[in-house]
């Protein structure tokens, strides 16, 4: 095989065979195909695209290129679920132990945050002395005694992806849809979970802005996951808005608790309901034909006004070693140095939000990462006051900003006030919930 006839291939909007994918990617991670030969095959793609059956093969090549997990050692069936990202996305850290709480497996493999988007595994640390990196055989007890169990990705898991986004990255292929479900469904299909749950979000705070290329993405996904034999269903999600109130590591858990203590209303638990909802839906199928989303909305709703979900976070935490007392009483989370009210200088209501400023002002203050090698703050990030649809009048708090670095105040400060768009009409509710993507149809909300 000769990797220029395969850039010719793809460059003329053929096919490659299952044969020539698997060869490629294994010569590619082994050193034996050049940087710039691949990048003209990644170029190729993003104007030629890819068959279902061409884009399943190269996931399932890139999946199979390093370590794979097994979790047969894990009792029942396992559903994972992955989200393309947004700011303030915190919705493992409540549909979890939601799922966990109505009796079903949750053996989950979590990233670091990157850029404006916040990252699971960051989020768990803020949480003193909680261990993301624990032996394998303990990750598969932890999920047999309790059902739930949020770990680090491994550092072998998917090589091919993490060579070909270093390459994508430089390459300004980042974008191309086919290219973003290899990369995501590699590392689900190596994750070695049964069903798979895709949240993708669509807005200003998602990489995927339009509804219309959320819809493609979710559909390829959708048909890796599939072509894998693994049960995947996809929710487009609106991340149009910061998702919660609070934007920032320590403070998202914060959230999280108070979400399952009952005390948070809103999209955020709206959203967590629909996503434990479908994953439930897809672990209880296999044991009883006539269970329904309904009765399952029904199961995670429960979980939550009955405090079952919360023992369930609790129960991880302690397993995990991290501090319980911080779950039982957030209010003792370490507090940034310094903080700062952004008050409205007009009246109206908030007509829109750049949800992705709100998630760059954030890393600013310190709460994320501009490059891997980056420190967080975990106390650092932004509490918002006012979101999209609310009243607000001359001088009241917008957001209130955390960091222990007083001097990137008013630079984040320029850049909330900038996101926030403030006129005399109220806007039109959007849905939180978009559509919803199986093998066989689109369900729209």
């Amino acid at each position: 095989m000769r990797m220029f006839d395969l850039i010719e291939k793809k460059k003329n909007g053929k096919e490659l065979t299952e044969t020539e994918i698997k060869e490629m990617i294994h010569l590619y991670v082994d050193g034996e195909i050049p940087d710039y030969q691949m990048a003209a095959w990644l170029m190729a793609v993003y104007f030629k695209g890819m068959s279902d059956q061409e884009l399943g093969n190269m996931t399932l090549a890139m999946a199979h290129s390093g370590d794979r997990i097994d979790l047969s050692h894990i009792n029942g069936i396992k559903v994972d679920k992955h989200s393309t990202g947004g700011v303030g996305d915190k919705t493992t850290l409540a549909i979890g132990p939601i799922v966990a709480a109505c009796g079903e497996k949750v053996a989950k493999m979590s990233g670091r945050g990157l850029g404006h988007t916040g990252g699971t595994i960051d989020k768990l640390e803020s949480i003193q002395g909680f261990q993301t990196e624990i032996p394998k055989e303990r990750f598969f007890q932890i999920v047999n005694d309790i059902g739930l169990s949020v770990v680090g990705q491994s550092a072998n898991l998917a090589p091919a992806d993490k060579k070909l986004y270093a390459l994508r990255d430089v390459t300004d292929t980042v974008d191309s849809i086919p290219l973003i479900a290899a990369s995501v469904m590699s590392k689900k299909l190596a994750a070695g979970s049964d069903k798979i749950l895709l949240d993708v979000t669509c807005g200003s705070g998602a990489f995927m802005k339009r509804k219309e290329d959320a819809l493609t993405l979710a559909k390829k996904m959708v048909a890796i996951g599939e072509h894998a034999k693994k049960t995947t269903v996809a929710l487009i999600t609106n991340m149009d808005m910061p998702l919660g109130e609070n934007i920032g590591n320590s403070l998202e858990v914060m959230e999280v608790i108070e979400l399952l203590q009952g005390k948070r209303k809103g999209e955020l638990l709206e959203i967590c309901i629909a996503l434990a909802a479908n994953m439930l839906y897809l672990a209880k199928i296999e044991k009883d034909k006539n269970i329904t989303i309904e009765a399952c909305e029904k199961m995670a709703r429960d979980a939550v006004e009955n405090g079952s979900a919360l023992k369930k976070l609790s129960a991880m935490v302690k397993a995990q070693q991290g501090d319980v007392s911080l779950i039982e009483h957030p209010e003792n989370f370490p507090k940034a140095a310094y903080y700062y009210d952004i008050v409205a200088q007009h009246s109206g209501y908030v007509f829109h939000m750049d949800a992705q400023q709100f998630g760059i002002a954030s890393m600013i203050l310190g709460a994320g990462r501009e490059t891997k090698e980056s420190n967080i703050d975990f106390a650092a990030g932004i509490a918002l006051k006012k979101k999209t649809g609310d009243n607000v009048q001359v001088g009241d708090v917008l957001a209130r900003v955390y960091t222990e670095k007083y001097d990137t105040v008013k630079e984040a400060e320029e850049i909330i006030r900038n996101a926030y768009c403030i006129k005399k009409e109220k806007p039109k509710p959007e849905k939180l919930i978009i559509a919803k993507v199986t093998k066989d149809e689109v369900i729209w909300y």
